[in-house]
């Protein structure tokens, strides 16, 4: 395959026909130089040459040059053309997988990374159409379902109002209940996952659930995952782990992270603790799910992100798709006005 930037060819070798579009445009003219030596030599005024002034150039030879240009559409659709468009997605369930962590109460983030964050996340759900259930799952030591999908917005809302910060983060298990939520029958067995007794369970655990057969990273578009966080994860199983998990299903993860490189400084039990942002886990998790990474340092950047998020969520990312069909019609369409041309303006087919 050829790709150039957003445009790629199965079969590029096929342009090399397009040379036939300058040779015919030659024969053409060649043709037309014959036809007005007979004309001057048996002085025939009515095969002496197209009218006067450009407008009649384009009368006289308006319908070869369609045709070419026909001609040129069909020989790029045999090349098997692709385009990188951007289609609409029907998202069906989407979950807000929030981080509810102490390190949210951190002030870097105005008025806290929390109150932002609830703030930010009813705009998201304000934003989305009525028929897309929205879920939210809360994030702490443990990872629990706040609201399971539904589309009484209310109740989505009074779920992100109930949040009380908590010790502890477990984004891995945030993702994993997000997962079993969305897909039921994606064979991960929750809680051994969530409440495993010992860490050498867990390869276990991620045996079981890869057998099944896995699809391409991304390509599932009716469920989404939305995870908020200012990136540390001390509990549970690996994030990467769990976003293998989400890859394999072919559910995207979009990451929101939350907060500053400089962060901020908290007491806990006594000591003093600076929380800051930590992107690589979040990137890395977006990365390998066919999401993305979005950054806030503030609550108007958060807010701002969210509506990114819903547009995203409807159009769905570019995808390299063939337009051969189109260069077809294109083709055809082209040809057929030059023939309808030379019957309006001769009287003949060509």
């Amino acid at each position: 395959m050829y790709q150039l930037r957003n445009f790629a060819f199965q079969w590029p070798l096929m342009l090399w026909l397009l040379i036939l579009v300058p040779l015919l445009g030659i024969f053409y003219m060649r043709l037309l130089a014959r036809q007005r030596r007979i004309a001057q030599r048996f002085g025939s005024l009515a095969l002496a040459g197209a009218a006067p002034g450009r407008m009649g150039v384009l009368r006289r030879h308006g319908p070869a040059i369609l045709l070419l240009m026909g001609l040129a559409a069909l020989i790029v659709a045999i090349a098997r053309p692709q385009a990188v468009i951007i289609l609409p997605t029907r998202v069906d369930s989407i979950i807000l997988a929030m981080d509810i962590s102490g390190s949210m109460r951190a002030t870097d983030v105005k008025p806290n990374r929390l109150v932002a964050a609830q703030n930010a996340a009813k705009t998201f759900i304000a934003s989305q159409p009525s028929e897309v259930k929205i879920g939210v799952v809360s994030i702490a030591s443990t990872a629990a379902l706040a609201q399971s999908p539904t589309d009484k917005r209310e109740d989505v809302i009074e779920a992100i109002d109930r949040f009380q910060l908590q010790k502890g983060t477990a984004l891995g298990s945030g993702v994993v209940i997000a997962l079993s939520t969305l897909l039921p029958d994606s064979g991960i067995d929750v809680d051994q996952v969530i409440f495993g007794r010992s860490s050498s369970r867990w390869p276990n655990v991620w045996k079981q659930a890869e057998k099944r057969e896995p699809v391409p990273p991304g390509s599932n578009n009716t469920v989404a995952i939305v995870l908020l966080s200012d990136g540390v994860s001390n509990f549970g199983p690996d994030l990467a782990e769990a976003g293998k998990l989400a890859a394999e299903r072919g559910v995207r993860v979009y990451t929101v992270g939350i907060g500053t490189a400089q962060g901020d400084t908290l007491s806990v039990d006594g000591w003093s603790v600076r929380v800051r942002l930590e992107e690589e886990a979040l990137k890395k998790l977006a990365n390998m799910t066919q999401g993305e990474y979005f950054q806030a340092s503030n609550a108007g950047e958060l807010k701002k992100i969210y509506q990114q998020l819903g547009a995203r969520l409807t159009l769905g990312k570019g995808r390299l798709t063939e337009i051969t069909a189109l260069c077809v019609a294109l083709g055809a369409l082209l040809a057929m006005f030059a023939v309808l041309f030379s019957l309006f303006r001769f009287n003949r087919v060509l």
